[in-house]
């Protein structure tokens, strides 16, 4: 059975700017991974895309993933992330809180090239699709 992998928004920003399709680089994986998104990634994404035809592509493709919504309780479990890490003096950005929030709940790996996720406690985390 294939696990659940979240690619975060830096996954598809970077491959895009280096010119690759990044969901021609999942659709590879797709035996050993299924698919997820949410809310938070599809707005990172989406906000850079200058061109409205690619940014209706992207959005036409994060809607048939699984979509993770972020429920009150997604929002609670990144409220007690965040606190519990400023009190170590991890200082993360709020949107990637938001994301590892929604990753642990629903039990997904965080695909991504960003740093802050390693400091995330119990947070799997995959920096490239290898």
């Amino acid at each position: 059975m294939a696990g659940l992998l979240l690619p975060d928004s830096n996954f598809y920003i970077s491959s895009a700017r280096a010119g690759r399709d990044p969901f021609k680089a999942l659709i590879a994986h797709e035996e050993e991974w299924e698919f997820a998104t949410c809310g938070q990634i599809v707005l990172e994404v989406c906000r850079g895309r200058t061109q409205p035809e690619l940014c209706d592509r992207f959005r036409e493709r994060f809607a048939i993933m699984m979509f993770i919504q972020t429920s009150g309780q997604i929002w609670e479990r990144a409220t007690q992330l965040a606190w519990a890490l400023d009190r170590k003096g991890v200082v993360l950005p709020s949107g990637d809180l938001v994301i590892a929030a929604c990753a642990l709940q629903a039990g997904a790996t965080v695909l991504t090239g960003d740093a802050h996720f390693q400091q995330v406690p119990g947070l799997d985390v995959l920096e490239t699709l290898g």
